[in-house]
Parts: C-alpha cells; sequence; structure tokens
C-alpha cells in the first residue's frame, strides 16, 4: 500500500476564473477583481513594492511652486480638501495607483454657486466604469457587490447633485493598451510573470529558513494498515509533525513486518546557485518592465554607493517617466481650477530634487546653472541665493 503527500505552494494571488457579468458596470478582470490580484502582488514582491514606491514618491516630487498672487491655489496647495490632504498627498496617491493598477480616480467637490473647491483621491480598487461609459461606480467591496451600497459619479466635466447638496464629479487618469477601452493596464504588465518568480524564490529561501536547512527526501514507513484512508491519517500526521517546510517529502507506506525498516532516505539538492541566479535575473526583469532604473531602486547600494549614477540615472528618469506624469496628473487639476473655481492654475508646478546632490551647498544658484552649462544671470537677485536656502523648503513660490 503506497501513499504521497506533496505540500503545495502558496500560489501569489489567487483570483476567481469565474466571468462577471452585470449591465451596471464593466468588469475589471475577468472576475472583476484584477485590482485585489495585482495590489496582493505588490504587497508580495519587494523590489515591484520598491519601484511602485519610488515611483510615486518621484512623481508626487518635494512641494509645488505657484504664483503666490493667487490665494486661493495656495490654500488648496496646502489643503486641498476637509481631511486636511495637501494636494501633494493626492498626487502621490494618484501617482501609486496609476502605477499599481494603470488607473486612478480624482474625485471634485463643489457646490452650486462654485464658492469652494474640494479634490480627493479615490481608492482605485473601489471604482469601476459604468455601462453608459459616462459614469464611475464606487463600491468598498467588489467582491460582495450590493447595487444599494453603491455611488454613482459622473465623469468631468459633467457634475450631479448629490443628496447633500453638493456637486460631484469624478476624472478617471488611466494608462493607455491596444484593445483595452474601459480600463488603463499598468506599464508592467510584461513583468507580472517575472514578479512571481521573485516572490516564490523568496518564499523558498523563507522555507529553507523555516525547516532549519533540512534535506527533502522519502521517508520509508514500515507499518500494518488496514486501509487506504487509515494509511492517508498516518501520512498526514507525519506530515504535519516531520515533513517541515516546504514539505518535499515522499511518504512510502508498506505492510509491517518482524524487522521494522522504516528510514528516511535524503535526496540532495545543488541548485542553490540556480535559485540566485533566477532570483537575479527576475529582479532585473521587474526593472525593465517598470520602465524604472535601478540605483533608484536601491538595488546597487550593496556594490557601493554612486552619487554620479544616482544623478545620472535620476536626470534620464526626470526627462522621460517623471515630468511626463507629473503633466497628466496636474493638467485636469488645473482645468478644474479654472473652470470650477475660475482660478489660474498655470503656474503650478511640481518642484523636482534628486535623491542626492553632487554641488556644495555653498554655491549659489547661478553658479550651479553654470557648472551644469544652463543659462545665468550673476546679477539676477534670486539667482544670488545659495542651494542651501532654496533646499530648505518643500514648497517654493515665484511671482
Amino acid at each position: 500500500m503506497v501513499a504521497v503527500a506533496n505540500r503545495k505552494q502558496e500560489s501569489l494571488f489567487a483570483v476567481s476564473t469565474r466571468a462577471v457579468e452585470n449591465e451596471k458596470f464593466w468588469r475589471w478582470g475577468d472576475d472583476n477583481l484584477l485590482p485585489n490580484a495585482l495590489s496582493l502582488m505588490s504587497r508580495r514582491s519587494t523590489t515591484h513594492r520598491r519601484i511602485i514606491n519610488d515611483k510615486a514618491d518621484y512623481i508626487a516630487g518635494k512641494g509645488f511652486s505657484f504664483d503666490e498672487q493667487e490665494p486661493l491655489l495656495a490654500q488648496i496647495v496646502e489643503r486641498a480638501n476637509g481631511e486636511g490632504d495637501s494636494l501633494r498627498r493626492i498626487i502621490y496617491r494618484l501617482a501609486f495607483d496609476k502605477a499599481l493598477m494603470g488607473n486612478a480616480f480624482l474625485e471634485i467637490v463643489t457646490d452650486p454657486e462654485h464658492s469652494f473647491l474640494s479634490l480627493y483621491h479615490q481608492d482605485a480598487s473601489h471604482c469601476r466604469l459604468a455601462r453608459d461609459s459616462q459614469h464611475i461606480l464606487l463600491h468598498h467591496d467588489w467582491s460582495s457587490f450590493k447595487g444599494e451600497q453603491m455611488q454613482s459619479l459622473p465623469l468631468y466635466p459633467r457634475f450631479e447633485q448629490q443628496a447633500d447638496g453638493t456637486l460631484r464629479s469624478i476624472v478617471h487618469y488611466k494608462e493607455y493598451e491596444p484593445m483595452f477601452a474601459h480600463y488603463g493596464v499598468p506599464k508592467y504588465i510584461a513583468g507580472m510573470g517575472v514578479s512571481a518568480i521573485a516572490y516564490k524564490t523568496d518564499c523558498w529561501n523563507i522555507s529553507r529558513l523555516d525547516n532549519s536547512f533540512q534535506l527533502s527526501g522519502i521517508m520509508m514507513l514500515d507499518a500494518t494498515l488496514e486501509s487506504e484512508a487509515e494509511a492517508e491519517r498516518l501520512v498526514q500526521t507525519a506530515e504535519k509533525r516531520f515533513a517541515g517546510t516546504p514539505g518535499q517529502v515522499m511518504f512510502v507506506v508498506g505492510g509491517g513486518d518482524e524487522n521494522n525498516s522504516s528510514r528516511f532516505i535524503p535526496l540532495e539538492s545543488h541548485n542553490e546557485g540556480d535559485w540566485s541566479a533566477l532570483h537575479d535575473q527576475a529582479t532585473s526583469d521587474i526593472v525593465i518592465a517598470h520602465s524604472w532604473f535601478r540605483s533608484l531602486s536601491g538595488l546597487d547600494y550593496s556594490a557601493g554607493f554612486s552619487a554620479e549614477r544616482i544623478l545620472h540615472e535620476y536626470e534620464v528618469a526626470l526627462n522621460t517617466v517623471i515630468l511626463a506624469e507629473q503633466e497628466e496628473l496636474l493638467a485636469p487639476i488645473k482645468r478644474i481650477l479654472r473652470e470650477v473655481v475660475g482660478v489660474n492654475g498655470s503656474s503650478l508646478e511640481i518642484v523636482n530634487r534628486p535623491p542626492t546632490r553632487s554641488k556644495p551647498i555653498y554655491m549659489k544658484v547661478w553658479e550651479a546653472r553654470k557648472a551644469d552649462g544652463l543659462e545665468y544671470d550673476a546679477d539676477d537677485e534670486r539667482q544670488q541665493a545659495y542651494l542651501s536656502e532654496i533646499t530648505k523648503y518643500n514648497v517654493t513660490k515665484i511671482n
């Protein structure tokens, strides 16, 4: 009688294959829970999560520059809504959702007189596009959808009055992808497989630690058993007590005799190098899939801290990724400021600052511009400031 028990590896994320159809909304993924799967994957892959965090942080910048002659603009930058969120916090959350799920949502609140403006970030995992493609439906848990708990907001520039008397609208940011009309697709879509590999190699290392680096093998159990069910119970008990994790142990139960022949036959493996190479390759592929850079993801610090390389890659990221994402996020906000409350937001810009400095803080602005080969005016009063003075503040106002 033979019984074999193998412990299955935990899957990266569990997604139902059941297709969800509903006449009220367009489903996001086959089971309408793709955002949940993407969120879970980001919480289980260290490099993948680090890149998403860093991209959102760089895109949100270090504050804003704006025209100080617009007092309402200054108020919105400092406090964008009744919950006390600054505009930078909202931009960060929008950038995070867009990097993670390829979609982000910004709620706009005003009144019929347009006497105020509030901006709120809405968790993208709570949002779905209505079948009319003119509304966004919000629900706290799409895995147990209930129509009476759903809120509907029109897509900007349309506003609809709500029960509290306010006018509300919502902006839908989405990454373009051919064949996907209703939702955006994250940039790293081609790297989902390697994110799973990186996660599983991490799990393998943790499993070896939990198992005290014990070898896998075949456990020969010599016992007299009367039924298949009794053999299965014996295997389950032995596996629970002795298999450990990852539990790659085969249990073979044979008929008992006078000479007990129970023994453990170890199976040695010498593939640590292969696993390490697989993990390193997966990590590199994740960075490539994100259109990001290794030094900005903290991957090369162990080989030495190179400020010049970090600054170089930051400049490339700034001009290829960061500035474009900032413009995409700010453009609707500037339009909303102008159309809803009549504020000229054209001066609103995100302040970008590299993660490390290559110039001494006692240099003046015009000296730094000269060193970078940029236009400079040594007589300009604004360029007489020292770098130490302009880097102390998160928000810079310009006339």
